[in-house]
């Protein structure tokens, strides 16, 4: 039996630190892709409920137009910029530029702020 027989055959989360701009923005890059998805089918049934008519329409309008349905495309939307921004910064990456460890936590950081200016920027614009 060799040396290294006994260690783990891949990484695993007790080895590395918890990082911010890496490892959780790369889980919550795949989280929001399926809270898009998930968001994607409310659009489609709003745009059906549209399709068949004022009363089903007034019906999913109405839900979407509640606090809840608010707090749910706030959610949505910020996800979609999320999602875009940090999607952008993977794109870079790909090119084998920024790859760097301190360029890497900046574009994270930049990708967290231009996501939330975004959906402000956004939901300011739908409101006025």
């Amino acid at each position: 039996m060799t040396a290294h027989a006994n260690r783990p055959l891949s990484p695993h989360l007790q080895v590395y630190r918890w990082e911010l701009t890496t490892m959780a923005m790369s889980i919550s890059h795949r989280m929001s892709g399926v809270f898009l998805s998930i968001g994607s089918v409310l659009l489609a049934v709003w745009l059906v409920a549209a399709a068949m008519g004022g009363e089903a329409f007034q019906a999913v309008n109405g839900h979407l137009g509640a606090w809840y349905g608010q707090v749910l495309l706030l959610a949505w939307s910020y996800a979609l910029f999320y999602h875009l921004c940090n999607g952008i910064r993977h794109l870079v990456w790909d090119t084998g530029t920024a790859l760097g460890r301190e360029t890497a936590r900046i574009s994270g950081y930049i990708a967290l702020a231009a996501s939330v200016v975004l959906t402000a920027l956004a939901w300011g614009i739908a409101l006025a």
